[in-house]
């Protein structure tokens, strides 16, 4: 940012945003493959998500990194891939979907909220694909 390129803050937030607004998404989507601990505690994933705070992802990460880093990765990828393409900028660091109303924080901001929900599409569908049902003990 002090270097007056905007582009990668852009990738970054929306990268930063998509695993745990995914993993809530997939929790609401597709239940059978959560606990219900982990269907209690989506909601709170999501609103960590909206506000770019990742780590609402690692205790789902934890529990079953081999499946779940995967698809989180693979969501981001896309969320990044689409920012960057469009040439999206944000002149911010931090505050998630807080700081997109702010006058000329972020430019082609329809573009940036469709890269959003694109990355966080695949993070859902990506965790129903890998992600086994989970048992009636668990």
């Amino acid at each position: 940012i002090s270097s007056q390129v905007y582009t990668p803050m852009a990738a970054t937030m929306i990268g930063g945003m998509t695993p745990p607004l995914g993993i809530a998404l997939a929790t609401w989507l597709f239940s059978n493959r959560f606990t219900a601990e982990e269907r209690g505690t989506a909601g709170a994933a999501g609103v960590l998500g909206l506000s770019f705070v990742t780590e609402g992802a690692i205790p789902y990460a934890a529990r079953d990194p081999l499946r779940t880093i995967p698809a989180l990765i693979l969501g981001s990828a896309v969320a990044g891939a689409i920012s960057m393409a469009a040439g999206v900028e944000l002149k911010v660091p931090h505050g998630g979907v807080f700081v997109l109303p702010i006058p000329n924080a972020v430019t082609h901001l329809g573009i940036y909220l469709l890269a959003l929900l694109a990355g966080v599409a695949v993070t859902a569908v990506a965790l129903r694909i890998l992600k086994k049902p989970v048992t009636a003990a668990a």
